[in-house]
């Protein structure tokens, strides 16, 4: 996914649920969401809390099932 494309798609509401959390695992994983706005890093935080977005050992769990 293009960050850039997925920022402007994001914040112009164009994303579904599913897709955001897709953007959002792609900018953890890319350490991304920690360098943008505050916004991002909060909704990051909030979405590994939830389950949403997985970090480390969760991530390669998921990949692998």
């Amino acid at each position: 996914m293009d960050t850039i494309d997925g920022i402007n798609r994001y914040e112009s509401g164009e994303m579904q649920h599913e897709e955001q959390v897709e953007f959002f695992q792609h900018l953890v994983d890319t350490g991304t969401a920690w360098h943008l706005q505050g916004h991002y890093g909060r909704t990051a935080s909030w979405m590994i809390n939830e389950g949403l977005v997985k970090v480390g050992e969760e991530r390669e769990k998921k990949q692998t099932e």
